[in-house]
């Protein structure tokens, strides 16, 4: 019998939704700039623009499902470090648009190198973890990935350009899908919501929260006998805490009076090494909630301050200034009900009440018109689009693969995670765009690039 090599076609599903997410996008981008019949003819409207875009983008994703995937493997290197000379090209010689310079400007149009560089990075990133016989644990290693990531990272940040720089976050996915230790993770949150919390609350509340969590460690060393008492001790404190009315002044104290219990258990165990684990955590944890607070008064310049508290205070925001924005968007969504006002009858979108509802804001779009099913619909569609990449990474015959399509899927999470949050008021407004549905031809061309070289790098399980 002869052996013959399995033929497989294309992911039609995954490249269905793709398209079907782009047209969603098309529309909504018709429906913000409508102007009469034709009218997205003329170059000179957004959707006649984005048209071009589209056009470009789908000759570019054919052009490169042509290329053979391994050619991606070899010049990965090459390729970022080309996508990295242009994000310092970029400030050198880039136009500035809205304080930013992270533009080219061709012939009237604008290319924005930051976009690319996510596909670089990320050939980048794969190549980097799928060579043999890595320890991703191990310091130096570490070292080197986060260098891969934060060199195009922190030129994105000079540009300045913090939206876009946060979604290289979406790193942490294939290094996490790697091995890397997940107490490094938790680490992560956990700073995140010091942060958070010193600026939702105050330092003090999150002091207490940090001894008490602190109190988490220390029950998990002492002996099993303890355990149950110790546990007790801070459920009552929980619960105390929660329905009585105590100045911070006596609350801290009882918590205080409860920790140094819980190091007595630990010291009379002989624990030394856990007792320093839990008193390093208390001090560090303290210095950044307080040391945030600080950061926030007088390091941050007034508008961060108020993006800020948009974001956590939003009484304390201006409605008719730092919070419009926000308002006008949420209005828009709600005013869309359960089955939206239909296609062409958005009366805010018309009237253009929704600032930047091209770009930051252009789910408020698909919240009027469509209401809470198209909002619905589009968000499935793009957690559709994740699980389908999920299930190409998990079936790669080659590590490459794998770890690439884990970094599109991070970038596409990032995205569309933070953009809808920020329409619904329950993430920061940091300018970060909706993939291949907010208006810019930059983003549509790297994404179709992105997803034609995995669709084609899929092609491989064949083999």
């Amino acid at each position: 019998m002869h052996n013959r090599r399995s033929r497989v076609s294309i992911d039609w599903i995954l490249l269905s939704v793709f398209l079907s997410i782009v047209f969603i996008g098309w529309l909504m981008l018709y429906a913000s700039s409508y102007q009469g019949p034709g009218f997205w003819f003329e170059l000179d409207s957004v959707v006649g623009r984005q048209t071009l875009w589209m056009i470009v983008a789908a000759i570019s994703f054919i052009v490169f499902f042509t290329f053979n995937w391994r050619i991606w493997n070899s010049l990965a290197y090459p390729i970022f470090i080309l996508t990295v000379l242009s994000l310092i090209a970029v400030l050198l010689f880039g136009k500035e648009i809205k304080g930013a310079t992270s533009w080219f400007s061709v012939f009237g149009y604008t290319i924005q190198p930051s976009e690319f560089a996510k596909l670089g990075t990320s050939l980048g990133v794969a190549a980097f973890l799928s060579k043999p016989n890595l320890n991703i644990d191990n310091l130096k290693t570490i070292l080197q990935i986060s260098a891969l990531v934060l060199i195009p990272t922190m030129l994105i940040f000079f540009q300045p350009d913090a939206g876009t720089a946060m979604i290289f976050l979406a790193f942490l996915f294939p290094l996490y899908r790697a091995g890397l230790n997940a107490s490094l993770y938790l680490l992560g949150f956990s700073l995140i919501f010091i942060f958070i919390g010193s600026l939702l609350w105050s330092p003090f509340i999150m002091f207490i929260i940090i001894l008490l969590g602190s109190f988490f460690f220390m029950i998990l060393n002492v002996k099993k006998s303890n355990v149950p008492i110790s546990v007790l001790i801070l459920l009552s404190l929980f619960s105390y805490a929660s329905y009585s009315y105590l100045s911070y002044v006596w609350l801290l104290s009882i918590v205080l009076l409860s920790g140094i219990y819980f190091f007595y258990l630990l010291f009379k165990e002989g624990k030394y090494r856990a007792i320093g684990i839990a008193a390093s955590i208390i001090v560090t944890a303290s210095f950044l909630s307080f040391g945030t607070q600080w950061s926030f008064d007088n390091i941050l310049k007034p508008h961060q301050r108020a993006r800020i508290n948009v974001w956590l205070k939003p009484h304390l925001s201006n409605p008719q200034g730092d919070l419009y924005n926000i308002i006008q968007s949420k209005t828009a969504i709600g005013s869309g009900g359960f089955s939206g006002k239909g296609f062409l009858n958005g009366t805010m979108t018309k009237l253009n009440y929704v600032p930047e509802q091209h770009t930051d804001f252009v789910f408020s779009i698909l919240g009027e018109e469509q209401g809470f099913l198209g909002s619905l619909s589009l968000i499935l569609l793009f957690m559709f689009m994740l699980f389908r990449i999920s299930v190409i990474a998990e079936r790669a015959t080659f590590p490459f693969i794998r770890y690439y399509a884990y970094s599109i899927a991070g970038i596409i999470f990032i995205h569309f995670f933070i953009n809808i949050g920020m329409t619904m008021g329950i993430m920061p407004i940091i300018g970060i765009p909706l993939p291949l549905i907010s208006k810019g031809g930059s983003s549509l061309v790297a994404f179709s690039i992105m997803m034609a070289i995995l669709l084609k790098m899929d092609l491989s399980r064949s083999r």
